[in-house]
This record gives structure tokens, C-alpha cells and sequence, in this order.
């Protein structure tokens, strides 16, 4: 039973991430259909980043109402609906409106699985749940990429994609059955055992948590700046043809996977701090190889190695959750580490946007530099704090 689940939630992870690489392939063929100014984008990002960010924050009374498996397959399926009014949307003003519910569903089950996975599975799959994640990121580009080929254009390839997202959502609702055994056996989420009685003003109070918002914050800004400004600092800043840009992107988000499937495999042996800490080791390393105008090709290995040594960071520290802070407020912790994933990449990457138009793309080592450097003090500053919190909680106990 808890093997099949594991399937059920790690396909539900690749209808996670589905939704949210669909936009950017398909928004020049929408902005040539509207006619409509290309920051206009930012609205449709926006929207549905600031309501990923509000699930996440109020996802834990969600799911102690509702289970964690009727949390995801609704949010799987309001998603999928999501998808699918984009491909009959008449005007902008419908495109934000649809944004909601897409920006809803994402932080939902984003933070009902993570906490599942966290309390109730070894590290190793958290790791594969991630990298299950990348698939679904992966495959919408390729999708859309169908629709766009056919007469439909991206029309049909939001259609291609919704019917693919809601053969995702009836496996979850199919396995719900499965969800309330699995619940009644480990008894991990029935009400005496969650976190019912915590106020979620009361979570706000630890010292730690908010160093673990900030690490949060950093690991996906760094991720999503340079998954977004990548290429085109490549292009513009190194000289690397456009078509050799995109391929090189690829190996970036290859490695991020990758790093997330060789940290699952030695979780066993190695601690998840050791696996973070390693990782954040490489990705300074590729900083700081990045910073300089080496030949091509380490600019390339060095963008793959930000990916590979930076995406063992948020499984692993959403592993450790329970250990961190207890698994009677995990859920509740987690997920505002969501929202505070959430929030990082909803400004950051645009923050550098500004940068690269006025002052140069030439600039992204040193900002992805400063982002690592705030992220690693944040680390220190958590580990010294929790430590403290936890001494002090067991002489009250005592």
C-alpha cells in the first residue's frame, strides 16, 4: 500500500510541475494573437505566484480539513480546469482571472505533499519526488510545442496539456481510498496528531524558522534567476550562439535533476545536512567559475553545476522539517517555507531583470553570488538558533 501511494504522489508531482513551465513557450503565440505589450506577461507570472504563495500559507487548515489526498487531487484537477479555460480565453482579462485557481491549486498540494513525504517517507523520496517533479516541467514545453506545430497553435497545446493533467487528476481521485488507508494506519494526519491546536501566529514566534525562510527564499531565487536569465546571459555576456544557449539551459535543469537523484540514492548513507552543505559547496564553485571569462564550455559546465549542487537543497531541508521543529507543527512549517519559496521567485527574478536591462546580464554570477552568500549565512545563523530553541525546550520539559 504505501509503495502504490508513492506512486500516486509522485505522479501528482509531475502535475505539479506541468502548469508551471507552460506559460513562457506559449505566451509569444498568445501576445501575437492579443496584440498585447510583451511585459504583459508579468501579470499572469505575478498572479499566480501571489496566490501559490497564499495556498501555501493557509494549506494546513486546508488539509486537516479535507486530507492530504482529497487536497491533491482537487488541486489537481482545479489546475487542470485552469488549463483548460486558458485554451478558450478571449482577452487578457480572462488569462489573470484563470491565473487564480492555477496559483491556488500549485501551492495546495505543493505543501500537502511535501509535509506527507516529510513525515511519512525516507529522505531518498523526497529526492525522487522532486525529480519526479522535473518531469513534469520537462514535458510541457514538449507538449506545447505539439500544439503549437498543429493548426490549433497554442490553443490546442494548453488542450494537450489539460488532458494530461486530468488523467492525473482521476489517478489521485481514484486512489483516495488508498489515502484514507494509509492515514488510519500510520495515523500521521488524524486529528489528535497534527497540528490542530497550534496557532499559526504561535509558528510565526520561532527565531529559527524565519532563517529557514530566507534559505528557502534564496535556494529557489538562485534556481529560478538562473533558469530564467541563463541563456540570455550566455548569449549576451559570453557570445554563445542562441540555439547552443537553450541546449545549455537544458543541462542545467538535467542537472538539477540529476543532483536530485544521486541525493536520493546516498541519503542512506550520507545526513541530509552533509548532502546540502556538498551541494552548496559546487554551487559556489560554479559561481565563482561563472564570474570569470572562461571558455564557453565551462560556462556551460559551471551553469549545470548551480543546478546540480543547488537541488538537493529543498528536499533535503524539507526532509529535515520534522526533525527541525516537530512533526506536531510540520505541516504548518512547511508550508510557509512554501510561501517563502514562492516569494523568492516571484521577485527575485525580475529583480535581475532590471539589472540586466540597465546595467548588463554580464552581472549575474555577482548577484546569484550575493543571494548564495545571504543563503549560507542563513544556514549558520538557523543552525545556532535551532540548536538554542532545542536546549531550551528540553530543560522546560525537564
Amino acid at each position: 500500500m504505501a509503495t502504490f501511494l508513492l506512486i500516486v504522489i509522485f505522479f501528482a508531482f509531475i502535475g505539479l510541475g506541468i502548469p508551471d513551465s507552460i506559460f513562457g513557450p506559449a505566451w509569444p503565440a498568445i501576445n501575437a494573437e492579443f496584440n498585447l505589450p510583451d511585459s504583459y506577461a508579468n501579470f499572469i507570472t505575478v498572479i499566480i505566484s501571489v496566490f501559490t504563495v497564499l495556498s501555501s500559507i493557509f494549506s494546513d487548515k486546508l488539509i486537516k480539513w479535507l486530507g492530504t489526498g482529497l487536497v491533491t487531487a482537487l488541486s489537481t484537477m482545479l489546475t487542470a480546469l485552469a488549463l483548460l479555460g486558458f485554451s478558450f480565453a478571449g482577452s487578457m482579462f480572462y488569462l489573470c482571472l484563470l491565473s487564480v485557481p492555477l496559483g491556488v491549486g500549485a501551492g495546495s498540494i505543493d505543501a500537502a505533499l511535501n509535509g506527507y513525504v516529510a513525515i511519512n517517507y525516507k529522505p531518498k523520496y523526497m529526492n525522487f519526488l522532486h525529480c519526479f517533479y522535473g518531469i513534469g516541467v520537462a514535458a510541457s514545453p514538449f507538449l506545447m510545442s505539439l500544439g503549437l506545430a498543429g493548426s490549433g497553435g497554442w490553443r490546442d497545446g494548453y488542450r494537450i496539456v489539460f488532458l494530461v493533467q486530468a488523467a492525473i487528476a482521476v489517478f489521485t481521485f481514484v486512489a483516495l481510498p488508498i489515502w484514507k488507508k494509509a492515514d488510519s494506519k500510520n495515523g500521521e494526519l488524524n486529528r489528535e496528531n497534527t497540528s490542530n491546536n497550534v496557532k499559526f501566529s504561535s509558528v510565526l514566534k520561532i527565531k529559527s524558522l524565519k532563517y529557514v525562510w530566507i534559505v528557502f527564499f534564496c535556494s529557489c531565487a538562485i534556481e529560478f534567476t538562473c533558469g530564467t536569465w541563463g541563456s540570455t546571459f550566455l548569449i549576451k555576456a559570453r557570445g554563445l550562439a542562441t540555439e547552443k544557449a537553450v541546449l545549455a539551459m537544458s543541462f542545467y535543469y538535467g542537472g538539477m535533476a540529476l543532483g536530485r537523484f544521486i541525493s536520493g540514492l546516498i541519503s542512506g548513507k550520507v545526513t541530509p545536512w552533509r548532502i546540502i552543505l556538498f551541494g552548496q559547496a559546487i554551487v559556489l564553485s560554479a559561481l565563482i567559475l561563472l564570474a570569470f571569462p572562461l571558455p564557453l564550455y565551462v560556462g556551460i559546465a559551471a551553469i549545470s553545476l548551480i543546478g546540480f549542487g543547488n537541488g538537493p537543497l529543498f528536499p533535503n531541508l524539507t526532509h529535515l522539517t520534522p526533525y527541525n521543529f516537530g512533526k506536531d507543527i510540520s505541516q504548518t512549517v512547511i508550508g510557509t517555507q512554501m510561501a517563502a519559496c514562492n516569494i523568492g521567485i516571484t521577485l527575485m527574478p525580475p529583480v535581475f531583470g532590471f539589472i540586466a536591462q540597465y546595467l548588463g546580464s554580464y552581472l549575474l554570477p555577482y548577484y546569484l553570488l550575493i543571494l548564495y552568500a545571504v543563503m549560507m549565512l542563513s544556514v549558520l545563523f538557523f543552525v545556532k538558533t535551532n540548536r538554542k530553541e532545542k536546549s531550551e525546550k528540553e530543560l522546560q520539559t525537564f
